[in-house]
C-alpha cells in the first residue's frame, strides 16, 4: 500500500490482566475492543464503538445469549462509548467487529481502503493474534496490516524515543488539548472509561498529523505474516545477534509450524525456526528462532513462560552464531532438496543400509487397504534425500518430501511399518533439522577412529619409555566386558595384598565402554613377575554375567602404563630394528600394550636439570581433596587428539613419575616445561588433566615464569614453568 488510505480505524484493546507496556505479557484474555472510524480525506470522525468480550474462564454457569450479541445503550455502561455491545467469545467478537466495520465504511461511501491504527505494536501482535492462534481462531484479513501511531509520529519527531512515547506525550507535542493522565498501575486492569479516552486522544493526534503544516500521509502500514515460510540458511550468511531467541521446553513432537504458531503475530525470518537435536540426533525440546528485526525479538522475549498446550515455554536471548550452528548448511544437494517450497518434510529413521529410492517410493506408494491410503512422494526420486557419512556410507536416515499436509499425515500413519526386515520410524521434520542432521553426519566424527592426525605435530624424539624401567605393574588383557573391580580382585587372589593403594586402573574405549584392558600397580617387580607367571591365561568369571574368559597377564612398567593411559601404545618392533616409521611412533588405538618384546631408543630428558631440581618426584606429591573446576577441552583445528577414558579404583593414584611433553613444531629449541596442579579432586582422571591444560599458551598477562627466568619466591609450590607458545600435557 503506497497511496493514502481512505479510512483509518483507531483501535484500542484491553485484557483481563496488565495494561500499558505490559499488555499481553501475562497471557490474559481479551475483554474489550474499542474503535472509532476516521475519514482521512474529509477529516471526519465516526462514533466510538465498544465491544465487550466474555472471557471463557469466567463463570460458565451464567446463561449465554442465543445470538451471542446483546446491544446496550451508553448510559448502562458508563464508559462514554456511543455504541456498546457484547460478544460471547473471541471468535464471535472478531467476526462482529469486521462486519460492523464493513457496514460503517459502506454507509459512509467516501472510499473503500481501510486500515487499523493502534498505539504501538502490542494490541495487534501481542493480544489479538496470540490468543486467536492459541484458540485456533481464524483472524479476519483486516488484522494483518495496521499503522503504528508511534512510528508515524516519529517520522516528524525523529528524536523521540519510540519505547517512551505515549498518547499524552504525542498530544502535548502536537498542541492537542487533553486532560492530564491519571496515575494507573500497569499491572492492573484498565478502567472502561480509560479505553474510550485513549481512542479519542489517538483520533485527535491523527487529525493533527493530517492537518497543516505536517500533512502526514499514511501509506506504509506494518504487516503481520500470515504463515511461516520455510527455507535454507547458509553458514556464510550474517545473522544479527539481536534477532535470535532460544525457546526451551518444547514438546518433543513439535514442528517449526508449531513454533511459528506460538509466536503468531511476530514476523519470523524465512527458514528462521530451527529445532535443536541432542547427541543422539533426537529433538531435545529446544529451538532457535530468528526474527526479522530486533523489535520483534524483544516482543518475543515478553512471551517467556507462555504456554504451548499444557507446557510453558522459556524464551531467552541467543546469538546469530548459535543459529548458524543449528540451521546453517553448505551442501548444494541439501539446498536443491529444500528449494522446493510449500513441501512437507518427513524424516525416516532406521532404514536398511541397502535401501534404495525405489524401495522408499514403494514403501509410501501402497497402503494396507489399497491405493486409497497411498501417499505419493513429491518429485519422485528427487523428493528423497539419503543421509550419508563423508565416505558415502549410509546412516539409515532419509528425508522425504510430500506435496500437502494430507499426504504427510497419511505417510506418518506408516510409523514403524517394515521395509525389508527393519521397522521404520517416521517423524514430521523441518528444513533446519535437515541441515542439522546433514551437518552432523557430513562433518568429522566426534571421536576420531585413529590418532593419525596427531603424528604430524609430535616431536621426532622417541616417546617410548626408556629401557631398564622397573616392571612393577601388571597389564590384564582380555577381561570380560562385564568384569568389575571386585571380579579383578577375586581373580588376583593372594596377590590382592600386593596392590598399591588406588592401584587398579580400568581402561575404557572411545565410546566409554570397557575395552577389556586393566592396569594394576604392584608393590614390587618381584611380586608382579610372580603374579604374571601364575595367573597368565587363567579363567576369570564375572559376577554380572555368565560368560568367562581366560585373561592374559603381562608385567609392565609404570612409564608404559602412563603412556597407554595418555592415549599412546607400544608397537611390535623387533630388537634388531632401528628404523622409526609411522607405525613405530608408539601411538595406536587401544588395546595399547603388548607383551615385553619391545625395542627402545634412549629418550632425551624432558626437563632441564635446574628446573627438575626444584620439584620432588611427582609420584610423591600429596594431593589434597580440594575442588578443581573442570577445564575446557581445547584441540587445535589442525589436529585431532585421541585420549583413553580411564576409571580408577577406588580413586586416582598420584601423578606418574614422568612428565610427557609434546611441543609444537617450531624451530625454537625447547627444554620442556613442568606443570604442577595441587588440590585435584579424587574424581579427576588423565582426560580431565589433558583438557585442563591442552593448548595453553604463554601470554604476558598470565602468571607464568619462563624456564630460564626467576621463580616466584612467595609461592614456589605453585610456580608454572613453560615456554612461549608451546603445548603442555601431563
Amino acid at each position: 500500500m503506497t497511496a493514502q488510505v481512505d479510512y483509518l480505524v483507531v483501535l484500542f484493546t484491553t485484557t483481563s490482566g496488565a495494561s500499558g507496556d505490559l499488555l499481553g505479557s501475562d497471557e490474559k484474555e481479551l475483554v474489550r475492543l474499542v474503535w472509532q472510524l476516521l475519514d482521512v480525506k474529509n477529516k471526519k470522525l465516526g462514533k466510538v464503538n465498544e465491544l465487550l468480550i466474555k472471557p471463557e474462564l469466567s463463570d460458565l454457569t451464567e446463561e449465554k445469549e442465543e445470538d451471542g450479541v446483546e446491544v446496550r445503550v451508553e448510559e448502562e455502561d458508563g464508559s462514554g462509548a456511543d455504541c456498546v455491545s457484547t460478544a460471547t467469545n473471541l471468535e464471535n467478537a472478531l467476526n462482529q467487529f469486521h462486519l460492523r466495520l464493513t457496514n460503517e465504511v459502506n454507509s459512509a461511501g467516501a472510499g473503500t481502503s481501510v486500515c487499523l491504527c493502534t498505539d504501538g505494536q502490542l494490541h495487534i501482535r501481542q493480544v489479538i493474534h496470540p490468543e486467536a492462534a492459541g484458540k485456533n481462531i481464524l483472524v479476519p484479513e483486516c488484522f494483518y496490516s495496521f499503522f503504528d501511531l508511534r512510528k508515524e509520529f516519529r517520522r516528524h519527531f525523529p528524536t523521540s524515543d519510540l519505547k517512551a512515547l505515549d498518547v499524552y506525550f504525542m498530544a502535548e507535542s502536537l498542541n492537542v488539548p487533553v486532560d492530564p493522565p491519571a496515575m494507573l498501575d500497569p499491572s492492573a486492569i484498565l478502567p472502561p472509561e480509560s479505553a474510550v479516552q485513549q481512542v479519542q486522544i489517538m483520533a485527535s493526534i491523527i487529525l493533527a498529523l493530517l492537518s497543516e503544516p505536517l500533512c502526514h500521509t499514511f501509506s506504509h502500514p506494518e504487516r503481520v505474516s500470515e504463515k511461516f515460510e520455510t527455507g535454507t540458511c547458509s553458514k556464510m550468511e550474517k545473522v544479527c545477534d539481536n534477532t535470535v531467541i532460544r525457546a526451551r521446553g518444547l514438546p518433543w513432537q513439535s514442528s517449526d509450524q508449531d513454533i511459528a504458531r506460538f509466536f503468531r503475530g511476530l514476523n519470523i525470518a524465512k527458514g528462521g525456526a530451527a529445532l535443536c537435536l541432542n547427541a543422539q540426533g533426537r529433538r531435545n525440546g529446544e529451538a532457535l528462532v530468528r526474527f526479522v528485526s530486533e523489535e520483534h525479538r524483544d516482543l518475543a522475549l515478553q512471551r517467556h513462560k507462555h504456554h504451548m498446550g499444557n507446557r510453558y515455554i522459556e524464551v531467552y536471548k541467543a546469538t546469530g552464531e548459535d543459529f548458524l550452528k543449528i540451521a546453517g548448511g553448505t551442501s548444494n544437494e541439501v539446498a536443491m532438496f529444500l528449494s522446493r517450497e510449500d513441501q512437507i518434510i518427513v524424516r525416516m529413521r532406521g532404514l536398511p543400509f541397502t535401501a534404495t529410492h525405489e524401495q522408499v517410493l514403494a514403501f509410501f506408494a501402497q497402503g494396507e487397504e489399497g491405493p486409497a491410503e497411498a501417499c505419493p512422494v513429491s518429485g519422485g526420486k528427487d523428493g528423497i534425500l539419503f543421509v550419508r557419512y563423508p565416505d558415502g556410507r549410509p546412516t539409515g536416515d532419509a528425508f522425504v518430501l510430500f506435496a500437502c499436509e494430507e499426504h504427510a499425515q497419511c505417510a506418518l500413519m506408516k510409523h514403524k511399518d517394515t521395509l525389508g526386515k527393519r521397522y521404520i520410524e517416521l517423524f514430521k521434520s523441518t528444513a533446519a533439522e535437515v541441515q542439522q542432521v546433514l551437518n552432523r553426519y557430513s562433518s568429522a566424527p566426534l571421536i576420531p577412529v585413529a590418532p593419525a592426525p596427531l603424528v604430524s605435530v609430535l616431536p621426532t624424539v622417541s616417546l617410548l619409555p626408556p629401557p631398564g624401567s622397573v616392571r612393577d605393574c601388571l597389564r590384564l588383557r582380555g577381561l570380560p566386558y562385564t568384569a568389575s573391580i571386585e571380579d579383578i580382585l577375586t581373580f588376583l587372589g593372594e596377590f590382592t595384598h600386593d596392590i598399591r593403594p588406588h592401584g587398579v586402573h580400568m581402561v575404557l574405549n572411545q565410546q566409554g565402554r570397557p575395552s577389556g584392558d586393566c592396569f594394576i600397580q604392584m608393590t614390587s617387580a618381584e611380586r608382579a613377575f610372580l603374579a604374571a607367571q601364575r595367573l597368565h591365561k587363567q579363567v576369570m568369571s564375572s559376577q554380572r554375567g555368565v560368560n568367562s574368559r581366560y585373561v592374559e597377564v603381562f608385567p609392565c612398567s609404570a612409564e608404559e602404563m602412563g603412556l597407554v593411559l595418555m592415549g599412546g601404545s607400544l608397537s611390535h618392533t623387533h630388537t634388531h630394528t632401528h628404523s622409526r616409521s609411522r607405525s613405530g611412533t608408539g601411538l595406536s588405538p587401544p588395546p595399547c600394550l603388548s607383551p615385553p618384546t619391545y625395542s627402545f631408543t634412549p629418550a632425551p630428558p624432558v626437563l632441564p636439570a635446574e628446573a627438575a631440581a626444584l620439584y620432588p618426584p611427582i609420584g610423591q606429591v600429596l594431593l589434597t581433596p580440594r575442588h578443581l573446576p573442570p577445564g575446557h577441552p581445547y584441540y587445535p583445528a589442525s589436529a585431532q587428539l585421541y585420549m583413553n577414558y580411564t576409571a580408577y579404583y577406588p580413586s586416582p593414584p598420584g601423578s606418574p613419575t614422568t612428565v610427557g611433553f609434546f611441543p609444537s613444531p617450531n624451530p625454537l629449541s625447547s627444554p620442556g616445561g613442568l606443570v604442577r596442579m595441587p588440590g585435584l579432586t579424587y574424581g579427576n582422571g588423565v582426560k580431565d588433566l589433558i583438557n585442563a591444560v591442552q593448548g595453553y599458551q604463554y601470554t604476558p598477562e598470565d602468571a607464568l615464569v619462563h624456564a630460564h627466568g626467576p621463580v616466584h619466591a612467595h609461592d614456589p609450590a605453585r610456580t608454572l614453568l613453560t615456554q612461549p607458545k608451546e603445548w603442555v600435557c601431563i
